[in-house]
């Protein structure tokens, strides 16, 4: 691993985007949102998968001039169409919107179609957690899992992110709803390391720790097992039925994942009458779980989302932990 400056990061990523004619202000937050996802130490998702979204526009899946438009207005619920453009900008401008409405009626939902893959969805919940707001959002993906009881692929691992507001900093929710995230297998498999416990099957339907097996079979092991995959489910037909955009099942019928649909809910809890009482309740609760007993005495408990500040401190000061491959690549886009 090297360790790569914040801005060094931010500039890069911006000279490629520019390079493939995006326009200069979009390709600065473009950018900024995947650096500052690795700076969080979310590095699947940040500057990993830089790459895989210069292929996206090279091969013309994400339009670098589309923008994300409303199409409907159902009260505090919008209906926004992403035309395939850029999926953090989209996904960047539909939480904003979000929020918007939560400030006006206390409830507000954005729910998106035809839109791209949005790297970090951690991303939009911590813009709503730090208006003080709380945050629930997900979106649809290709087919990765295989239903419970089930030999084939049909079911997206539909990331679904909670975040919420404290006195301390936001607490983050951001799973997928497979065991490991598909980044997370990537890495598993650059770094040529088993995984701690079985996530998926292999090709002849064995549980089994190598990432390799799993990320060819498309088969990873649900959160929860029929609970997980059931769950996915559900997210998959409530956002493809709020946004009026493609399933999972539909987005599998495409060469490549695209046209996603997502589902942005935002609840403004500032106008409560009790909202100090209430964060002070958050907190309580978090200092509660900290001094839980740990089983192993070198791994404390902590609450999600607690050390992201540490981190993005950490690497500010001694640079951004980068594979040497994946830098490279990215330098010569």
């Amino acid at each position: 691993m090297m360790r790569i400056p914040f801005e060094t990061m931010c500039t890069q990523f911006e000279r490629v985007l520019e390079s493939r004619n995006m326009e200069k202000e979009e390709a600065a937050l473009c950018a900024r949102l995947i650096a500052e996802t690795s700076l969080e130490g979310v590095y699947t998702h940040g500057a990993n998968r830089f790459a895989t979204l210069v292929k996206g526009i090279d091969e013309k899946r994400v339009d670098v001039h589309a923008h994300a438009q409303r199409t409907g207005s159902f009260g505090v619920l919008e209906r926004w169409d992403g035309k395939s453009g850029v999926g953090n900008l989209n996904a960047y401008s539909c939480m904003n919107r979000a929020i918007e409405l939560a400030k006006e009626h206390t409830i507000g939902c954005v729910a998106l179609k035809h839109t791209n893959h949005w790297m970090r969805p951690g991303t939009y919940g911590l813009m709503a957690a730090e208006e003080g707001c709380i945050a629930m959002l997900w979106t649809n993906t290709t087919p990765l899992m295989s239903p419970w009881g089930g030999a084939d692929t049909k079911v997206g691992n539909n990331p679904l992110v909670l975040a919420i507001p404290s006195k301390k900093g936001p607490i983050l929710v951001d799973m997928a709803m497979s065991l490991f995230s598909y980044g997370k297998l990537e890495t598993y498999v650059r770094e040529k390391k088993e995984l701690p416990v079985p996530g998926g099957w292999d090709e002849r339907g064995e549980l089994t720790t190598n990432a390799e097996s799993i990320l060819r079979s498309k088969r990873s092991l649900p959160i929860g097992f029929w609970k997980g995959t059931s769950l996915a489910i559900a997210l998959d037909l409530i956002a493809a039925t709020l946004s009026g955009g493609r399933t999972t099942r539909s987005i599998g019928s495409l060469p490549e994942e695209g046209e996603v649909s997502q589902v942005f809910l935002v609840f403004d809890i500032s106008k409560f009458p009790d909202r100090e009482q209430l964060l002070d309740e958050i907190q309580a609760t978090l200092e509660d779980l900290k001094e839980s007993t740990p089983m192993d005495a070198e791994k404390p408990v902590r609450y999600p989302g607690q050390f992201r500040e540490q981190t993005r401190r950490e690497n500010l000061e001694k640079g951004i932990p980068v594979d040497e491959a994946i830098w490279n690549t990215i330098l010569a886009l």
